[in-house]
């Protein structure tokens, strides 16, 4: 049973940039396909990124292309995103999930492992 702890979150300004890591404990973490979701206030939880286990392969939502950056270090048991150019849009929990499974999952109730999530704010 893997458990998962996010860090990073803050206030920042727009075009400006965060990371988040999600610390990984409990498993083995290099068999997880690991997924970034946020969820803003009164909206579903909606898929970020995610990164494949074994292939390292990545994917990106639409909205977050181009300025968010998906990572891994199994050494670490942690998976990072680096958050660039930040919109107020972006304003949200971040929860990491786990998966044992090879794949792009990037529907939130095929997850049974979560974080407790990071609070990020981005202010206009």
């Amino acid at each position: 049973q893997v458990t998962l702890v996010e860090s990073g979150g803050g206030l920042v300004q727009a075009g400006g940039s965060l990371r988040l890591s999600c610390a990984a404990s409990g498993g083995t973490f290099s068999a997880y396909t690991m997924t970034w979701f946020r969820q803003a206030p009164g909206k579903e939880r909606e898929f970020v990124a995610t990164i494949v286990r074994s292939s390292g392969s990545t994917y990106y939502a639409d909205s977050v292309k181009g300025r968010f950056t998906i990572s891994r270090d199994n050494a670490k048991n942690t998976v990072y995103l680096e958050m660039l150019n930040l919109k107020p849009d972006d304003t949200a929990v971040y929860y990491c999930a786990a998966i044992l499974m090879y794949g792009l999952f990037m529907d939130h109730k095929d997850y049974a492992h979560w974080g407790q999530g990071t609070q990020v704010t981005v202010s206009s």
